[in-house]
């Protein structure tokens, strides 16, 4: 039988695949990011909830998509790696704090998960004396994600009368429960990571993705 072959790839076209902007999954991620203030326009201006829930709807999809064109297309890239969590955070935080300007959900709600990704950043400085200037995304602050992007639309349209409002708002806040819950679990193990790397490594190394 033929042995396949294989090509060694050169560390220069790595770092240029790395290093690309222009690309379809960060064409999707920016245009996430656009719709980030018009979701909030949409909620607290005209309380267009339907639009609103449609735009959700259209960046959860984006959201899965450009994850898959990356892995498809050979396109994945730092800023892709930068701007989806970021885009992720900003449509939670953009939800939160509309639900709650609106009287869907109580403020200790929208205060609770902005806390936890400020009390994290906090922790960037002591991870750059190691060299690192992130860890990875575990995966249940993945799983949070999932729950907390189901949670705040369903009690968007929990916000009325009738069988399905009553349906939304009992499923959006399970939701919701098991997202802050594993949101803040997540926290917590990023943390630990952070402490055992303090303490395993050395300082002076150059800043790097861990």
């Amino acid at each position: 039988m033929r042995g396949r072959s294989s090509r060694v790839v050169p560390v220069q076209e790595v770092q240029r695949a790395s290093d690309r902007i222009w690309t379809v999954p960060n064409a999707l991620s920016m245009l996430r990011l656009l719709g980030v203030p018009v979701f909030l326009w949409l909620v607290l201006v005209p309380e267009a909830d339907g639009w609103a829930l449609g735009l959700l709807m259209v960046s959860g999809v984006s959201d899965w998509l450009d994850g898959y064109l990356a892995r498809r297309l050979d396109q994945r890239s730092s800023l892709g790696e930068l701007l989806d969590p970021i885009a992720d955070r900003l449509y939670i935080l953009a939800v939160v704090v509309g639900l709650a300007m609106r009287d869907v959900i109580p403020w200790w709600v929208a205060l609770l998960l902005p806390l936890r990704d400020l009390l994290l950043w906090g922790l960037v400085p002591f991870l750059r004396t190691r060299g690192y200037s992130a860890l990875p995304v575990h995966f249940l602050g993945k799983a949070a994600t999932f729950n907390l992007l189901y949670a705040f639309p369903l009690l968007l349209l929990g916000d009325g009368d009738g069988t399905v409002a009553t349906l939304a708002q009992v499923f959006g806040w399970s939701f919701a429960f098991w997202g802050i819950g594993l949101y803040w679990w997540a926290g917590i193990l990023y943390a630990w990571q952070v402490r055992v790397l303090l303490r395993n490594e050395p300082r002076g190394e150059p800043a790097t993705d861990a």
